[in-house]
């Protein structure tokens, strides 16, 4: 059997790296297994120890792709303006129906978060991990510490929380928009500088 290439080796690792990152965030981490991912990628079982050493590499590894995905645009900008702007567009689309009702392509925060949080090892360094740097891409002071960042996922989170928990989609738009309501008071509400 000829070997694999470097080329279709990386291919077929960011296979398995998007289906996982979709299936964790669309079902959770417990109820996907190995074998879930793998057929999702269009591999087989067997090919799975060739990229990742236990289920637990794959959920870090997944996690931290998911997060590159969904901030990748905030942080590729290096102006002022620029991240403001990608940082409202990032807003915008988190408080959005289209996000409510999709967790499989959304904030993996919000979708693995709980489950993170009752782990250890490397899923739990990756989760505070990402928490520190989404909070600090939401940031919109001088001064990084000031907690502006951490407020605002904590908003974000809770609001699509919210609006996944209702019935109808009359409910989850309430929700939405006392989320943007309270993003909004805020924005106004922290100081732009601080001393």
């Amino acid at each position: 059997m000829p070997r694999m290439s470097e080329a279709e080796k990386q291919r077929s690792h960011n296979r398995i790296l998007d289906a996982a990152a979709q299936l964790f965030r669309e079902r959770g981490v417990e109820a996907t297994s190995v074998a879930d991912v793998m057929k999702a990628a269009g591999m087989t079982h067997g090919g799975f120890y060739r990229h990742f050493e236990s289920k637990e590499d794959l959920i870090a590894t997944a996690f931290w792709h998911a997060v590159d995905d969904v901030v990748s645009d905030m942080e590729r900008e290096e102006t002022s303006e620029g991240r403001k702007k990608e940082r409202q567009g990032y807003i915008a689309k988190y408080l959005s129906q289209a996000h409510a009702q999709d967790s499989r392509n959304g904030c993996p925060l919000a979708a693995m978060g709980t489950e993170l949080a009752r782990t250890t090892g490397a899923p739990h360094q990756v989760g505070a991990q990402a928490l520190d740097r989404m909070a600090a891409l939401l940031q919109d002071t001088s001064e990084t510490r000031s907690g502006q960042g951490l407020a605002a996922m904590a908003l974000l989170m809770g609001t699509i929380t919210l609006a996944r928990l209702t019935e109808s989609e009359e409910e989850a738009d309430r929700a939405l928009e006392a989320g943007r309501t309270a993003i909004g008071l805020l924005q106004d509400y922290w100081p732009k500088e601080r001393s």
